[in-house]
């Protein structure tokens, strides 16, 4: 047997050989590039899927792109996935692990950002007037406050403990061995979709796909709403007064879980 091994090898040519080990190394190759894809299209869909449910981020990008343009609406978006950014590298620090700890500094957290929900809820219906304009252009004054929008939400997502506590549970587990059940955190939905989408983690392509997939809504989302706007005229005023109505549901559900922490 061993000498019909060394004939059949020794039957093939130098360059025979080199082909074929190249051919093996080109599948190889295919098959890591494949895994990769993969691993960033779930990553992607896992973005989309935390970012795309209605909440107060989302009211803030709204409320900006409606009311000043899709600039203002992405800038918004952008300043929430800054926090991200920053409570990413924070929790995989382990720096950001005392809010859980500490439940009174989890309450405040969660009471500071009522208030900011409340104010910005004000400031969304002041929006409702001003974003009546004649032939949907925007105002001086909202072309003068197209940045805003980032400071609004990159302040009201460092003040949200449920970010926080995102990054150091689920988040830091991205870059940990093991496996991810993506669409079962989809808020709202998650149990309905348990088990679609299950992947491996411990790849920072994963981690670059999660981005990749909130940067995709970001830009998407102010997008179908400025087209939305342009072509209906009332559509502005509607979307900042329901941006005001979900700011400020938020804002008094956060108020009323920190008082209940804190008195309760």
């Amino acid at each position: 047997m061993r000498s019909r091994c060394r004939n059949t090898i020794g039957s093939f040519s130098p360059q025979q050989l080199h082909v074929s080990g190249a051919f093996f190394g080109f599948r190889t190759s295919l098959n890591v590039m494949a895994s990769l894809l993969v691993t960033l299209f779930a990553g992607a869909v896992f973005g989309l899927a935390l970012a795309a449910p209605p909440g107060p981020m989302n009211a803030i990008i709204a409320e900006e792109s409606v009311v000043r343009g899709w600039l203002a609406g992405f800038k918004a978006g952008l300043g929430a996935m800054s926090a991200d950014a920053i409570f990413f590298v924070l929790a995989a620090l382990g720096v950001v692990a005392f809010v859980e700890r500490f439940p009174v500094v989890r309450a405040v957290m969660v009471g500071v950002g009522g208030v900011l929900m409340l104010y910005f809820a004000y400031g969304a219906a002041k929006d409702v007037r001003s974003s009546f304009r004649p032939g949907g252009e925007t105002t001086d004054e909202s072309n003068l406050r197209v940045g805003t929008g980032f400071r609004k939400a990159f302040v009201l997502a460092l003040t949200n403990p449920y970010q926080i506590l995102f990054w150091l549970t689920i988040g830091v587990g991205l870059l940990q061995g093991g496996t991810l059940d993506v669409l079962s955190q989809t808020p709202y939905v998650g149990d309905a979709l348990a088990g679609t989408l299950v992947v491996e983690t411990g790849s920072p392509a994963l981690v670059v796909g999660f981005f990749g997939g909130i940067i995709i809504w970001i830009t998407g989302f102010p997008a179908a709403l400025v087209t939305a706007e342009r072509r209906v005229e009332a559509f502005a005023p509607i979307i900042a007064g329901l941006s005001s109505v979900v700011l400020a549901g938020f804002g008094v559900l956060f108020l009323a879980e920190s008082a209940g922490i804190l008195f309760g």
